[in-house]
């Protein structure tokens, strides 16, 4: 027996690049063809734009914990959320929450301090870079961050929103990628976190200028590992 995944998911994309990994490496812990139980809610994407354009974190609290709730209704066991931004949001639905979460950015954290990474490019949404969802969790294992300039991030948020959501992966974003990153070597990063489930999609260890962190995949190989504990 296996613990039963559930996926609070936002953006199609991501989510489901963070479904087919665990479908795919389930085959690790579970043999062939095998992986847990995995449910999946989302409700609209525009219903989390429009609370996050009008800075309403009790709304994308609201979002969360409705897809949490059906999600446990169905059984579920534990809940991850492929999306890092609205991963704000989720220190003030904890005490509501029907079932645990694991976290994104601690998970993503703590695989930064195994591989010994001193130092670390942020990249992402706006709403995320802009954040202290990364920063506290680095700073809990002593891992220092760099940002995006604020026209860096202006440009990386519209490729995320107008692009990587709607699947669209064009040669020009993987450049404005590459340059950013570029950049955060420069200023001393060993290493870079993916910090937007789509950003996976186009960048990784073959054509980025440091060392990735993938959120999406290592979200999903963290729920794996808790899902065989059972």
């Amino acid at each position: 027996m296996s613990l039963h995944i559930g996926i609070v998911a936002c953006s199609a994309e991501g989510a489901a690049l963070c479904y087919r990994t665990i479908c795919s490496e389930g085959t690790q812990w579970f043999g062939p063809h095998g992986h847990p139980e995995v449910t999946m809610h989302t409700p609209s994407l525009a219903e989390y734009v429009e609370c996050l354009e009008r800075n309403d974190w009790q709304g994308v609290c609201e979002l969360m914990l409705a897809s949490a709730n059906k999600l446990a209704s169905v059984g579920a066991d534990f809940l991850i959320c492929p999306d890092n931004t609205i991963h704000q949001a989720l220190p003030l639905i904890a005490s509501r929450s029907p079932l645990p979460w694991l976290h994104i950015a601690e998970v993503v954290a703590a695989e930064a301090a195994a591989r010994g990474c001193r130092r670390v490019g942020l990249t992402g949404t706006r709403w995320l870079v802009d954040s202290d969802t990364y920063p506290e969790k680095l700073a809990e294992r002593g891992i220092g961050y760099v940002r995006p300039s604020d026209a860096e991030r202006d440009e990386i948020n519209r490729i995320i929103m107008e692009e990587l959501v709607n699947g669209v992966f064009t040669p020009q974003a993987i450049a404005v990628f590459q340059r950013v990153i570029g950049g955060m070597k420069q200023a001393g990063c060993d290493g870079v976190v993916l910090g937007c489930t789509e950003i996976p999609l186009i960048i990784s260890d073959a054509n980025s200028p440091l060392p990735t962190f993938d959120s999406t995949r290592l979200l999903a190989k963290a729920a794996l590992r808790r899902a065989a504990q059972a």
